[in-house]
Formats: structure tokens, C-alpha cells, sequence
């Protein structure tokens, strides 16, 4: 072989094993997160009593960016922010705002959180058919949550039902935090007091337990058959909620979402997107849709108030 052969020869093998090199260290110090802002494989969190809207903003989302996939986990307020907290998940959707010290201890990992309202969300309290009482005044919830009324005819001297129960999805639930905090303020639970699995569970229980009042999500109770979102399930009775100390016909709300964003139902909530996506991807994407016109009309749909879209008010008095 000649001189000159000998040398190319050397050449090529250096070339193919620098290629070699780069190809296999280069792989490994990649960013192991592939996804874009509408492509790629994540997972996100969710309370599940929002399951409804977010499942709804997901088969939306994928219907226009084929190219990704969102799979959700669908847990307890608690069990779906403590997701995010772990970093196993970039996005949570959940009824509050991070404590300072949850930012901390993100800031720790390099994760900057952004939280989105997305949304206004209703609590809906449920009873059985078979019940005639149908109005509650938040002093007698307050008074049932800490355990002063335990049966019904301390709320109604003519109810022929005896002990009283209510029922939660979760122990670990928004719903649960929302009656300690802004029911109950500083009062602990007590009482008759259950938890479902969730709030379908709660539903059901109620539809077979004339003497429970079930406390779910509104989005759970909508009845998906009338588009103008004035009517609930025929599996059980929505009440109307007063925030004097009497509930009457005239003081007293259902969880409409014209209510709801009148500020006349009493039992409301936030709903946000925490966000902690350092790279704009997919998570970032599909934050970015759900605040979206797009997005918002999803949850306009879904009979609660969303951030950024003008609601219909309906009179709907004659309803109640």
C-alpha cells in the first residue's frame, strides 16, 4: 500500500470514530425530554374532580396536534400538586394557588412555576330524590361540617328522615380543603362524615341514600344532553345554597353558571393550571391552549365560568 493510501486509510478511521464518539456521549447529554409545544408524550396531574373539562380540553387538544399525547393522572388535590412537587409531571390542574413555601422548594430544583387561572368552579350539594328539602343556608352547613346538626329535623322540624350524613369524594380532596377553609373557617370537621372514592361514587351513594347530602364538583352534576346547562341529573336533586341565615325561595341559588358568575351561588372556587415546563413543551403547550379562546369555549361548554370568555345571562329564578 502506498504512503498515501496508508494515510487516507488512517484518516477515515479517525473520522468514523469521532462520528462514533459524538454520536453515543452526544445522545446521553441530550435533554432527555423530546416533546414540543404540540408534538411528544407527556403525563400530567389533575384533580379529580375536574376530570370532566380537562379529559375534554385533552380529546380537543390531540384532535389538532396529532403528533402528541397527553396522559392524564387523575387523583386527590393532594396526591395530583404533590406530582408536580416531585417533578414527576410539568403540569398540575387544581383549586388553588402554590403556598410560598411549595415555590421554594421548586426554585430548589430549578422549577419556576407559573400558575394560570383558567376558570371559576362551583361545589354542588346533592341529596336524594326522594328528599323534600332542598334549600340550605351556609350557617346550617357550617353548623353540619363541625357536628351542632347531625340529624333533619334540626334543619326541617317536618322531615321524616333521620341522621343526617354528608359525603366527600376523597379525604385528600379540594372539596374537603374548601369546606375546612371557606366553610368551616378554623373549625375542624365532625360530624357524620364519609368519603367515596370519588365523585362519581358520591353520586351513586347519594341516589340510593335518602339521608346523605353529597358535596361534588358542579361540572359532575350537568346535564350533558341540555347545551343551554340549566338542568342537572335526574339521579339526584341539586340544592339551592343562600348565604343568609335562612334559606329562602327568594335568597337562595343553584349552581348555574350564570350564578356562579353573578357572584349570587355562595359556593365557588378557582381553577388553575400550575405550570412548571422550563423548556416550552408540551405541558407549555397545552397550558397555552387551555387559557386559549379555544380552550375557554370548552369550559363556556361545560356550564362553569371560564377566565376569558363573556357569559350568557339567563333567567333561570323559575328553575329553583
Amino acid at each position: 500500500m502506498s504512503k498515501a493510501g496508508k494515510f487516507l486509510g488512517i484518516v477515515s478511521v479517525a473520522i468514523a470514530a469521532a462520528w462514533i464518539f459524538t454520536s453515543c456521549w452526544g445522545n446521553k447529554a441530550k435533554d432527555k425530554h423530546t416533546d414540543t409545544a404540540t408534538s411528544g408524550v407527556i403525563q400530567i396531574s389533575a384533580d379529580e374532580s375536574f376530570r370532566d373539562i380537562v379529559q375534554q380540553e385533552i380529546d380537543v387538544f390531540e384532535s389538532i396536534y396529532v403528533q402528541a399525547g397527553i396522559m392524564p393522572i387523575y387523583a386527590s388535590e393532594v396526591d395530583a400538586i404533590n406530582l408536580l412537587l416531585k417533578d414527576s409531571v410539568r403540569l398540575a390542574v387544581a383549586s388553588r394557588q402554590l403556598t410560598e413555601a411549595e415555590k421554594e422548594g421548586l426554585a430548589q430544583k430549578k422549577l419556576f412555576p407559573k400558575e394560570i387561572k383558567i376558570a371559576t368552579d362551583g361545589i354542588a350539594l346533592i341529596v336524594n330524590k326522594q328528599n323534600a328539602d332542598s334549600m340550605i343556608s351556609i350557617p346550617d352547613l357550617r353548623e353540619i361540617l363541625t357536628g351542632r346538626i347531625t340529624r333533619w329535623n334540626q334543619l326541617n322540624p317536618g322531615s321524616k328522615l333521620g341522621d343526617l350524613q354528608l359525603v366527600f369524594d376523597n379525604q385528600n380532596s379540594s372539596t374537603v380543603r374548601f369546606a375546612i377553609d371557606s366553610i368551616c373557617r378554623g373549625d375542624s370537621l365532625a360530624g357524620n362524615l364519609s368519603a367515596q372514592h370519588d365523585n362519581a361514587a358520591v353520586i351513586d351513594y347519594v341516589s340510593k341514600t335518602p339521608g346523605a347530602i353529597g358535596v361534588i364538583g358542579v361540572t359532575w352534576v350537568g346535564n350533558k344532553s341540555d347545551s343551554t346547562r340549566m338542568t342537572f341529573s335526574e339521579l339526584v336533586t341539586v340544592m339551592s345554597v343562600s348565604r343568609e341565615t335562612k334559606a329562602t325561595r327568594e335568597n337562595s341559588y343553584k349552581p348555574f353558571q350564570a350564578y356562579i358568575a353573578l357572584g349570587q351561588y355562595p359556593l365557588v372556587r378557582n381553577m388553575y393550571v400550575l405550570l412548571t415546563d422550563p423548556r416550552s413543551g408540551l405541558a407549555s403547550g397545552f397550558a397555552t391552549f387551555m387559557a386559549s379562546d379555544r380552550g375557554q369555549r370548552i369550559i363556556l361548554r361545560s356550564g362553569i365560568v371560564p377566565a376569558t370568555q363573556n357569559v350568557r345571562i339567563v333567567n333561570v329564578r323559575e328553575n329553583l
